[in-house]
C-alpha cells in the first residue's frame, strides 16, 4: 500500500493525551497489514504508551511475531481494551496497567506486574510521551518542563533500572525518541529538549549494558498521525502536518512497528547504540 493520507486534514480538537476514535482519518496500525514470521516467539515485552499511536502499532507487530505484550498507559482504557483485544486475536497474553509513569514507583510496579505475568523482561520498548506546543518560553510553565521530562525520560531511567535485573543476554531496550533531537522545533521546546536526553541516555546505556549482553538502541519518527497529535497541537499544524517533509505527509503507525520488530529481534544483535531514523525522507546525519 502506498496510498497514505496526505494533508490538509479536518480540524479536530481534543483535550490530551487524545483517542484514536476520535481522529480522521483513523491511524492504521497494522491491524489488517502486519504478518508475522515468529521472529520474536516466545519473547516478553513492555511497552509504555502501549495503547495507541506507535505503541499500538509496536504491539500489534510483536504479539504477531509470537510475544506476550504488556501495556502500559496513562488512562485511555478503551484505546488499551482495543490494543489487548489485537494481541489476544493474535494468540499472546496481554496484560494492561494503567497509571502515571512519571512516578517512580509506579514504573518499579510495571516491571514487577511484568515479572510476575511472564517471569522475565526481554524486550522494554519505552515510548511513551508527552508533549505541549508553546509560542514562547514564557508560556511554559514550571509545571509544563517538569511533566515534560517526569514523562519522557525520568520515566524511562526508572523503567530501565527496574526491568535490567529481569532481562537475559539477548534482551533489548528500543527508546523512542524524534526527529526533534536532531532538528529541534521551537514550539515544542520542553519536548525536543527531552528528545536530545533521551537519545543521549540510549547511547550512553549501550555501553553500560553491552557486556550484559542488553542492547539498546532509539527510534527518531519524524511526523507520525497519532492521537498526540491533535490533542496537543493548533488547528493550523493539525491540518498541514506532514507537509514539512519530502514525502509531504505523516507516517502511520504501522510504518514504525517494522523497525521495532528488527530491533528486538535477534537478527540485530550486533545493533546497539544506535538510532534509527524513520522521518519520511527528512535526514538526521
Amino acid at each position: 500500500m502506498t496510498d497514505f493520507p496526505k494533508p490538509p486534514f479536518p480540524d479536530q480538537p481534543q483535550p490530551i493525551p487524545g483517542s484514536t476514535a476520535a481522529m480522521d482519518p483513523k491511524p492504521d496500525h497494522g491491524e489488517e497489514s502486519y504478518r508475522g514470521s515468529g521472529r520474536l516467539a516466545g519473547k516478553k515485552a513492555v511497552i509504555t504508551g502501549g495503547d495507541s499511536g506507535i505503541g499500538r502499532a509496536v504491539a500489534i507487530a510483536y504479539a504477531r511475531e509470537g510475544a506476550d505484550v504488556l501495556i502500559s498507559y496513562l488512562n485511555e482504557d478503551q484505546d488499551a481494551q482495543d490494543t489487548a483485544r489485537l494481541i489476544e486475536e493474535a494468540g499472546r497474553k496481554a496484560v494492561l496497567v494503567p497509571g502515571d509513569i512519571q512516578d517512580a514507583a509506579h514504573c518499579r510496579a510495571i516491571i514487577a506486574k511484568a515479572v510476575e505475568e511472564f517471569g522475565r523482561v526481554d524486550i522494554l520498548v519505552n515510548n511513551a510521551a508527552h508533549q505541549q506546543t508553546f509560542d514562547d518560553i514564557a508560556e511554559i510553565s514550571d509545571e509544563e518542563w517538569d511533566t515534560t521530562f517526569r514523562t519522557n525520560i525520568h520515566a524511562m531511567f526508572y523503567l530501565t533500572k527496574a526491568a535490567t535485573p529481569h532481562m537475559r543476554e539477548g534482551g533489548a531496550i528500543i527508546n523512542t525518541t524524534s526527529v526533534n533531537a536532531d532538528t529541534p522545533s521551537p514550539q515544542l521546546l520542553a519536548y525536543a529538549t527531552s528528545k536530545g536526553a533521551i537519545q543521549n541516555f540510549t547511547g550512553g546505556l549501550a555501553q553500560l549494558l553491552a557486556e550484559k549482553g542488553i542492547r539498546v538502541n532509539c527510534v527518531a519518527p519524524g511526523p507520525i498521525w497519532t492521537p498526540l497529535i491533535p490533542s496537543t497541537m493548533p488547528p493550523e499544524k493539525v491540518k498541514s502536518f506532514g507537509e514539512q517533509v519530502p514525502m509531504k505527509r505523516p507516517g502511520q503507525p504501522r510504518e514504525l512497528a517494522p523497525v521495532y520488530v528488527m530491533l528486538a529481534s535477534d537478527e540485530a544483535s550486533y545493533v546497539s547504540g544506535a538510532t534509527v531514523a524513520v522521518t519520511g525522507g527528512k535526514p538526521i546525519l
